[in-house]
């Protein structure tokens, strides 16, 4: 056999199996690397929306620990300025009570003391009188004036 001739079929055989390929095989391949590529680019871009959700989501905690803990002190807070309020009003009713009881016990020693001076006046009166009455039925005698009247001082 001659060597063109085989060169020529062997060239001819090529050219219709890379014309076949080209024409019914290469489309079933690009159309499957496609498609490949297609879910890829699919997976890779739900990804990221699965990142940025889940960096929102983070975002949207953070924020609620954030307002968690704002009210946590602002409650804090109010029960502190509450706690102030009561411990201030007990002073305050402590303080009015003590007055209320330091005047009773004053009215209180006030009228005693007068009852006591009332006391006092009956008995100097008494003792007044006892020693006009010893005075006035004796002598008047300067010694002995002065002898009751020292009795009296003692007595008094």
């Amino acid at each position: 056999m001659n060597l063109n001739v085989t060169i020529l079929i062997q060239s001819l055989a090529f050219f219709a199996v890379c014309w076949f390929t080209m024409k019914y095989i290469w489309p079933v391949i690009l159309g499957a690397m496609d498609e490949r590529e297609k879910k890829i680019a699919d997976g890779l871009a739900a990804g990221n929306r699965a990142e940025k959700e889940l960096e929102e989501a983070q975002a949207k905690a953070d924020k609620v620990v954030g307002d968690a803990k704002e009210q946590a002190s602002q409650i804090k807070d109010q029960a502190s300025q509450m706690a102030s309020k009561i411990k201030d009003q007990a002073k305050s009713d402590a303080l009015s009570e003590k007055e209320r009881q330091l005047t009773a016990a004053k009215v209180e020693i006030e009228q005693e003391a007068n009852r006591a001076k009332d006391a006092l006046r009956k008995q100097v009166a008494g003792l007044a009188v006892a020693g006009t009455e010893q005075l006035l039925s004796k002598e008047v005698d300067a010694a002995k004036h002065a002898d009751l009247l020292d009795d009296l001082i003692k007595e008094i």
